[in-house]
This record gives structure tokens, C-alpha cells and sequence, in this order.
């Protein structure tokens, strides 16, 4: 049930309106509360509330005579341990010489029934005293309480602290868990020895980071603990990467239909891990109904409110609940308390009505005679109050799990150590303005709540004890594991603890080899898996389903290049510049290397033609040489036949620096040696085109003249002057703009191209153009002159040899350019080859043909065309 502000305001003014000053003079309680307590005197009184009964019964209210009280059942032997805790501690400090020493504490302990009300009205009855009346109206002496030790539910907690905390009335709670409370603004003299639920949550979230449980349930109860403890919940499960399968409310009304409904969306999820926050009693209901369906197969998470309630450690529950862990407050142990609590017997005294009810309700008797019922049973012993509590085995005289007890322990030593610093403050040096002292005749709240919040001492129990800045205790927690007994029950193991330090955050500390994992398959070694999609392995990032958690992906592999190298890598990382991903793209490895070797079957194939080039260039000129003699040799100047063959021979040989890896003399060799030895080549045939069209034009008188201009000296010079301006291109070209090796990613991203830079565009464009110049040139020269008139016009051949030239130099272009890597330069290559094998075969082969084949037209009447049938 949630705090309503209304339901406060109510129950403040009814509360303020049972006070009046009377005109005589006195101040008198217009109405005292019918509460359960147990009192003790002393010079300073600290107060307590607790839980000592399970409900709450409002008569009915008519309106028409004075509304009866309420009134409490079910009596609850553990709480009233924790109230006799108090009792034990303040007893202890009163016997403790080194404590305040001269000051004798007292106490006033209340039960609120678990009743909001009902602690409205204890809380109230604390501060104001329960005295009727009273004559000092100047109010001075010490407050009726100096401090609450309570409640030990969070939304009493609430409502207290909204009206208490204006007054700043100090209260330290033993069990108030929910985060809201640790607001300062709101609740400004709350202080609680348990840890907030803000605590709890990041330690359950630490269990679920460390066994990689990503894809949980939630449920909680509908009260401030649940809502705010779930809130906490989904807030750090986003930090840290976690997804929440599902998140249900349990009600407090314990509604079939919506149980039915939770267990049903239990079953349907895929998350095998289900978390819960809520007390037991809402708890309860839920595993019936988990039993009655069968529902086996889940990983349960308890929160501290039900981690170790007793109520399902039978066998019953055991194949379903075996094995949860849950979170459990720090487990303590207290010397001497267990005497303390077998020594304890009822007084006469009529406000001490708490003990007598503890002691029917624990041997089944009555004080009063006559035949009452008690719990709904029909009694007839009367007590005689010397019964002995140490026959009796209850959650009462148990104090091996002391937990809350150890809360309220830590509490009441709290409050008396900002006590007792609180008297020892010397006057002139003290904390409040002009450096005054607190008086303790005179003593105001919020004096004791400046030096309860510098309180730091350390229990018998080796516990350390102080409160932060929002009046949180530092939290620390034990991990609990429910195993199965020899008889079937389940009996509650702590398999570790969960530490926040100032110093580093969060501490998970498991033992899991201790822990019972209940699922068929290797029961006690094995956690469960919990996840909505499995871990994407190396080599592939996770991409999510669209409108589902983050939880929930698919693995997609990584991009050619890029790697993951981790198990649920958030992002693929791209590779260096030199390196590529492996086939599992798992890991970076170097990159191929490209470029044309010689033992590429490729380059093989290149250098073997350009071989068979460079030999057949050698034997036509060993053919020519043999017969340098004759007719078909002479014509057209041999000296030029023989400086083309050797121009040839050099574009073959040319070939073999294109092809391995490459280096900077390569680089700057092989296009310089291609376009020298073409331009070569190419202006021989130039210079032999114009000897064949000045031989036949000297035939005329008016050409008489011409061929003294195409002598042996100026052919000579008109090569070497055309080849010059090549080496001067070549030249410049080297010298501002080398060519030099370079490795390229831009063609196959995968492969590193091994290659020559050609440094300038520009260079080797003039290089390519002026080749093509000259061949143009000499192509239109042979065309004009395939039609002279001789038996072996020379033209012609060249002519073809000048049009398949011009064929593959243009073919080149487009193909070189759309080649990537190591094919441009087996394009580039076969260009060179086939235009010197086309010049060699067109010019050469219909010589060596007449040479070889038909010798008798080898003879100058055959060439001159004179020869007579």
C-alpha cells in the first residue's frame, strides 16, 4: 500500500488535535492510544517500533459513540526478537562503564501491526509523551524520546519521516529499504542501518553481470518498496547492458486471475532468470500457483525481503525454488543475547501488555481465568509467568541468522555513540554557533541528528558503522543459496557477499562451487543460460531486432576488411592499410601483394612471346645478314632493315622489365626504354617510307633532286634527330617527375597492387603521342605510296604494319585503363608485343618468304621488274 499525502495530513491534525492547553495552566493529552508496547525508564528514553503482529482489525465505525481502538492478530515471534534486541542492546550499554557513563537509557517499544495507522499513532504517542498531563509549559528538559529505532517498513517510514523530519526528530531504521528515503530534502533526520534498495539492486545486478544472465523477469509488489526498488532495477540493467524480459506487478489483494496471468507470462518468456521484489506474504501466493502448474526450469533472484523468509523452506517447494539465490542483509551475531532472551518474563505492570501477550501466544495460556481464545483457539492454562522459554524452539529464541535483529542492534548503538559524543563536546568548542554545547536538560532534535551523522564505530562483531552523506548506512550484503536437506526441505547457504567500499564501488565475492544449481543437467556445477539471443562469436557485431531490446540481435559477420576479435565485439574494427580480414574475419593478415612475376603463369606466358620476339628478330637478322647480298636485302637501304630489327629486338626485350616486382630502376627504365626503342623502331620505317617515295619520284625529271636529300648520311641523321627528341622527353620526364614504385588499395581493396607510378601524367602522355605522331606519319606515307609501281613495293607491307600498330595502340587505351592491378601491365605488355611481332611479320616476313622459298626472285631483274618470260 503506498503512502497517500492525504491519509498524512489526516492522521497529523487528528494527532495534533488530541493536545490542548488548558486555561489552568496545564497541557493535557485530549486522547491516549490503545498501543502494545514494552517500557523501560531511564534519564533519556529512546524509542522503538515493530512489527509484532502480522494484522491490523478496525471495528466498525458508526459515528454514533466514541470509536473503539484497533486491534492486532497473529503474533510474530521474529519481530519480537528484534524488539527485545533493543531492549538486550540498551541494557548492555547501560552496564557499558566506557558509554555514556552517568546516563541511564530507557526505552519505549511499540507495535504497528503492519499498519500504517497503527504507526502513525506509535509514532506520535513517542514524541509527545504518554503522560495526560503536564504543567511545565515552558517545555524545557529532554524530549519524551531522543530518537526512533524504526519502522522496519518503508511507506510507515515515509509517512513518520514526512512529519517527524520537520521537527528533525532523529529515526534509524532497522529494515526500511526503499531508495525514496534516502532523499535529504524530504527526509532530512531519516537514518537507516540496512542499506538502501538502490544498494540491493546494483548487487543483483553485479549476480547477473557475473553468471552473464542478460535477459531477466522482473516481478514486484505494488508498494513503495516494489515500485521504487523496480525503478532502480530498469534504470541499472540499462547501464549496464542488460535487458528485462518482462516486468509484472504483484498484487496485494493476491487475485487468482492475475496470478494466473504472471505465471503465464513466466512460462511463455524465454528468460530462465526471474528476479523478485516483494515481501513474502505476496510471494506466497505466486509459488502456489507455480507449484500447482508445474513450473520447473527457473532461475529465481529473491530480494532481501523474502531471501530467507522460512515459510518455503519445505520440500514441497523444493524442486521449484532450489537453487535461488537471493540477497540477504549482513548476518551478525550478538554475545549474550541468546541468555538475554531466555531470561525474559512478563511484569504486572499494565503498559507492558506486549510481554504478556508474547508469553500466551508462546505457551498457549492466559493471565486471566476463564475460557478466552487466542489466535482462534480454544485455551484454558493460565500462566503463571515462570514457564521456561528454552523448552520452546521458535524463530524467537533462534538467533543463529540474526539479521534484522542485528539491524536494530547497530541502531540503538547508533544513537547512543551520537549520545555520548554529544556530552562529550566541551563548552566554547563546540559544533552549533558562538561554539556552544547541546544541554542535554534542554536537548533539541536536531542537535543529536548533526552528531548521529558523524557516528563511526565498529561493532563486537568486527562490522563497521557509519552513515553517508543521505544517511545511508555502507552496504553490505551476504549472497544466499537455497540447497536441498537430507530430508527434503531447504535449508539456506551464504555463498558470498556483495561489499560496497568508498574506494571501489561494488565488490561481488562468490564461492560458486558452493552453489546448488537445480536444473537436470549437471545440477550442481552448472549456472543456467539466460540470454534472448546466444554471444556472437569473433568475427561478427551483433545488429538488433527491430522493436526489441538491445538483448535481442542477430549476428551479422563483419564487412571484407573489417574484424571483431572478441565475443560480442559491440562494433566490427576496421583494418590497418596493409592488412585484411581473414576468412573468419577474426583477425588482421597481411595483404596480398600483387604484381606480375615471372612465375605467374601470366608472366610466364609474356616473358616466353617476348623471348620468342626477341629470337626471331635474331634470326631474321642472321637470315638478312646471310644474304646481305642479294636483290631483296639491298633494297631500301639494309642499313635501316637491320636498325629496325635491332629497334624490334629491344621492344621485345623491353617487356622483361614490366614484368617482376617492381623497383625504381624498373620504374624509371621501362618506359623510357619502351618509348626510345618504338620511336627508334618507328622512325626507321618513317625514314624507309621516304626512301621508296624518293626513289620512284627521282624516276621523274622533275623529282631528279629528291633523292639526293635521302642519302645513307641523312637517313642516318633523320633517326637519330627523331629518336634525340624521345630521350629529350624521356629525360625531362625522369628528371621532374620519376616514375617509382607504389603499393595501391584503390583497385581491389583486398590486395595491395604492387605497381609502377607514372609519376607525370603529362610525360608519359608525351611519350605515348609522340609515338603515335610518328606513326601516323608514317602510316599516311606508306598509304600514299602502296601504289607505285614495282614488282616488291616495300610501301604496302609498311602500310599494314603502320595500320596494325595504329590498331592495338588505340585498342590499348580503353583496355588499359579499365585492367586493374597486374593486368594493365599484362595489357601495356601484350600492346608492346603484338605491334613489334605485327612490324616484324609485316615487314620482314615476305623477305624471309622470298628468301627462303623462292630464291629465284631474288635477283634484281625480278625486283626491277624487267625480267622476260
Amino acid at each position: 500500500m503506498r503512502f497517500s499525502p492525504i491519509v498524512s495530513l489526516y492522521l497529523l491534525l487528528d494527532c495534533l488535535s488530541s493536545v490542548s492547553v488548558l486555561r489552568l495552566g496545564t497541557c493535557q493529552l485530549q486522547r491516549q492510544f490503545k498501543l502494545n508496547g514494552v517500557y523501560l525508564d531511564g534519564d533519556v528514553i529512546i524509542g522503538g517500533l515493530f512489527e509484532v503482529h502480522f494484522f491490523t482489525v478496525f471495528p466498525e465505525l458508526s459515528f454514533r459513540r466514541e470509536p473503539e481502538e484497533p486491534y492486532c492478530e497473529i503474533f510474530n515471534m521474529e519481530s519480537f526478537q528484534h524488539a527485545q534486541t533493543m531492549a538486550f542492546a540498551i541494557n548492555e550499554i547501560n552496564k557499558n562503564p566506557n558509554l555514556l557513563p552517568n546516563i541511564t537509557l530507557g526505552y519505549h517499544l511499540y507495535d504497528n501491526c503492519v499498519m500504517l495507522g497503527m504507526a502513525f499513532r506509535a509514532a506520535i504517542s513517542l514524541v509527545s509523551g504518554r503522560e495526560r498531563s503536564s504543567s511545565n509549559l515552558n517545555c524545557t528538559g529532554p524530549p519524551p524520546v531522543i530518537g526512533i529505532v524504526g519502522d522496519p517498513s518503508s511507506t510507515p517510514s515515509i509517512a513518520i519521516s514526512s512529519v517527524l523530519g520537520l521537527f528533525r526528530v532523529p529515526i534509524v531504521s532497522h529494515y526500511a529499504t526503499c531508495s525514496c528515503l534516502s532523499d535529504r530534502k524530504k527526509y532530512p533526520s531519516f537514518f537507516r542501518t540496512i542499506p538502501s534498495d538502490a544498494f540491493q539492486v546494483r548487487a543483483m545486478v553485479q549476480i547477473l553481470k557475473h553468471f552473464g544472465w542478460t535477459w531477466v523477469g522482473l516481478l514486484y509488489s505494488d508498494d513503495d518498496y516494489g515500485i521504487y526498488a523496480a525503478q532502480s532495477f530498469h534504470q541499472e540493467m540499462q547501464i549496464s547492458g542488460l535487458c528485462v524480459a518482462f516486468s509484472e506487478i504483484l498484487p496485494y489483494d493476491n487475485n487468482p486471475r492475475n496470478i494466473q496471468h504472471i505465471t503465464g507470462v513466466i512460462q511463455a518468456s524465454t528468460a530462465r532468470v526471474v528476479v523478485v521484489f516483494s515481501p513474502s506474504s505476496l510471494v506466497i501466493s505466486l509459488m502456489e500457483e507455480v507449484v500447482l502448474q508445474n513450473m520447473t526450469g527457473k532461475q529465481w533472484i529473491a530480494s532481501e525481503s523474502w531471501a530467507t523468509s522460512p515459510v518455503f523452506h519445505t520440500s514441497r517447494f523444493l524442486p521449484f525454488l532450489g537453487g535461488t539465490l537471493g540477497i540477504a542483509i549482513r548476518r551478525g551475531e550478538i554475545k549474550g543475547l541468546h541468555d538475554f532472551l531466555l531470561h525474559l518474563r512478563p511484569t504486572n505492570h499494565p503498559r507492558d501488555n506486549m510481554l504478556r501477550i508474547f508469553w500466551e501466544n508462546m505457551f498457549g495460556c492466559r493471565f486471566e481465568t476463564g475460557n478466552k481464545e487466542i489466535d482462534g483457539e480454544h485455551v484454558k492454562t493460565v500462566c503463571t509467568g515462570q514457564e521456561d522459554l528454552s523448552t520452546k524452539n521458535t524463530s524467537y529464541t533462534d538467533v543463529s541468522e540474526l539479521r534484522a535483529a542485528y539491524n536494530v542492534y547497530k541502531a540503538v548503538y547508533a544513537l547512543a555513540h551520537a549520545l555520548h559524543n554529544l556530552l562529550q563536546c566541551v563548552e566554547g568548542r563546540g559544533p552549533f554557533s558562538g561554539n556552544k554545547c547541546a544541554n542535554i536538560t534542554n536537548l533539541k532534535p536536531w542537535q543529536l541528528v548533526h552528531y548521529l551523522q558523524k557516528v563511526n564505530f565498529t561493532t563486537d562483531f568486527g562490522d563497521h558503522v557509519s552513515f553517508d552523506k543521505n544517511g545511508d548506512a555502507l552496504a553490505i550484503y551476504d549472497v544466499m543459496n537455497w540447497q536441498p536437506k537430507s530430508d527434503g526441505a531447504i535449508k539456506i547457504y551464504t555463498v558470498g557477499v556483495v561489499n560496497e567500499e568508498l574506494e571501489t564501488g561494488m565488490v561481488l565475492t562468490l564461492d560458486e562451487d558452493a552453489i546448488y544449481w537445480n536444473f537436470e543437467t549437471k545440477k550442481s556445477s552448472t549456472p543456467p543460460r539466460s540470454v534472448c539471443s546466444e554471444s556472437c562469436p569473433p568475427g561478427t557485431r551483433p545488429a538488433t531486432r527491430k522493436g526489441l531490446p538491445l538483448c535481442c540481435f542477430d549476428c551479422l559477420p563483419c564487412r571484407d576488411g573489417e574484424i571483431s576479435n572478441a565475443t560480442d565485439a559491440i562494433e566490427c574494427m576496421v583494418c590497418p592499410v596493409e592488412f585484411w580480414s581473414s576468412p573468419n574475419k577474426d583477425q588482421c593478415v597481411p595483404k596480398e601483394v600483387e604484381f606480375l612475376s615471372y612465375e605467374d603463369p601470366l608472366g610466364i606466358s609474356l616473358t616466353t612471346a617476348s623471348l620468342l620476339g626477341t629470337c626471331s628478330c635474331a634470326l631474321v637478322m642472321v637470315i638478312l645478314v646471310h644474304h646481305r647480298n642479294t636483290p631483296i636485302v639491298r633494297a631500301n637501304n639494309s642499313e635501316l632493315s637491320f636498325l629496325l630489327l635491332l629497334s624490334l629486338k629491344l621492344c621485345f626485350l623491353c617487356v622483361l622489365l614490366f614484368i617482376g616486382q617492381p623497383q625504381l630502376w624498373t620504374c624509371q627504365l621501362r618506359h623510357a626504354v619502351f618509348g626510345i626503342s618504338f620511336v627508334l623502331c618507328i622512325s626507321s620505317i618513317l625514314v624507309k617510307t621516304m626512301v621508296v617515295i624518293a626513289v620512284f619520284k627521282s624516276s621523274y625529271p622533275e623529282g631528279k633532286d629528291a633523292i639526293r636529300w635521302f642519302g645513307a648520311a641523312p637517313q642516318r641523321c633523320t633517326v637519330l634527330v627523331l629518336t634525340a627528341i624521345q630521350v629529350v622527353i624521356c629525360a625531362i620526364w625522369l628528371s621532374t617527375a620519376s616514375p617509382t614504385p607504389h603499393k595501391n588499395n584503390l583497385y581491389i581493396r583486398s590486395i595491395i597492387v604492387y605497381e609502377c607510378a607514372i609519376g607525370s601524367v603529362a610525360g608519359f602522355s608525351m611519350l605515348l603521342g609522340y609515338i603515335g605522331l610518328l606513326a601516323t606519319v608514317s602510316f599516311l606515307l606508306a598509304f600514299l605510296a602502296r601504289n607505285l609501281p614495282d614488282n616488291f613495293n616495300e610501301a604496302k607491307f609498311i602500310t599494314f604494319s603502320m595500320l596494325i600498330f595504329c590498331a592495338v595502340w588505340i585498342a590499348f587505351v580503353p583496355a588499359y585503363v579499365s585492367s586493374p592491378g597486374k593486368y594493365a601491365v599484362a595489357v601495356e605488355i601484350f600492346a608492346i608485343l603484338a605491334s613489334s611481332f605485327g612490324l616484324l611479320v609485316a615487314i620482314f616476313a615476305p623477305k624471309c618468304y622470298i628468301i627462303l622459298l623462292h630464291p629465284e626472285r631474288n635477283t634484281k631483274k625480278a625486283i626491277m621488274g624487267r625480267q622476260t618470260k
